[in-house]
């Protein structure tokens, strides 16, 4: 065993094995350098998009009269938009941790 330190992933994975050793259920496998790097590239894909969407936002905010129902309309708007990317990015992650791999594309 070498004297790195051990990351935040390698611990995570010891405490959810050590608990499915107790539970007495399989542990799943580690992901592979592949899975961890399309995983790295879809979430980077969709902080970039999130983040596109937030200047948006808020350009379209500062640029909106101060008509309160106007500015709650496009709130939950932008919201919604962000709960929907949110859980495409988490539906493509689930493919690559199962190994199906991702689809790609924005």
């Amino acid at each position: 065993m070498s004297d790195e330190p051990k990351s935040a992933y390698e611990i995570a994975l010891e405490k959810l094995k050590r608990q499915d050793r107790e539970r007495g259920v399989k542990s799943p496998a580690p992901l592979t350098r592949k899975q961890k790097s399309a995983i790295a590239e879809i979430r980077a894909r969709y902080d970039a998009r999130m983040a596109e969407r937030e200047i948006l936002y808020r350009s379209e905010r500062a640029n909106t009269a101060p008509d309160d129902e106007a500015r709650e309309k496009m709130e939950e708007e932008y919201a919604r938009e962000r709960r929907r990317l949110e859980e495409k990015r988490d539906r493509e992650i689930a493919a690559v941790r199962e190994g199906r791999g991702s689809k790609g594309g924005s």
